[in-house]
């Protein structure tokens, strides 16, 4: 991991148990991510994952559908296997997971962080931040929510339409 920005390296910011993150090398501007210190690893809810084979090298290609409980604005994203590992989450069966690189945008840090890929339909959230990607940077205050703001919502004021005169 790296950092790729950073204001005042001697401060760390204050981030909630959720915030939302861009995750711009997969072409995601915003999802939500729920902030687990418990987790060494980052994940990500990926549909559909495909694994193939691109100059020698083993890529996957997967779905995310950004917004919780929907596939609008779904995207499709290829990125490099760096590799696979046995991973146990909470519901306590190891699987094998496909890991990647990718950049998380929180607040005015960028960083590089691995992220497994895997189903998270029972999951809360469609990813999940772990320590890994915090360590140095952030401290977690439990008792916050989006300390990075808000993400922006499209306006949902209908344009009155102008009746025709006839």
């Amino acid at each position: 991991m790296t950092n790729t920005k950073r204001s005042d390296k001697s401060e760390k910011a204050v981030i909630g148990w959720r915030e939302w993150v861009a995750l711009p090398d997969l072409g995601i501007s915003w999802i939500k991510a729920k902030v687990d210190t418990g987790a060494r690893t980052s994940s990500l809810h990926a549909f559909e994952p495909e694994v193939f084979r691109r100059k020698g090298e083993e890529w996957v290609r997967f779905e995310v559908h950004p917004e919780q409980r929907s596939g609008k604005n779904a995207v499709i994203a290829e990125q490099p296997i760096v590799e696979w590992r046995h991973v146990k989450p909470s519901s306590g069966k190891a699987e094998r997971r496909p890991v990647i690189l990718t950049t998380v945008e929180l607040l005015d840090l960028r960083r590089e962080v691995e992220v497994t890929l895997t189903r998270r339909d029972e999951m809360g959230f469609r990813m999940l931040l772990g320590r890994q990607a915090t360590r140095g940077f952030f401290i977690v205050d439990p008792g916050r929510s989006y300390a990075g703001g808000r993400r922006p919502r499209p306006s949902k004021k209908k344009k009155k339409r102008k009746k025709a005169r006839q």
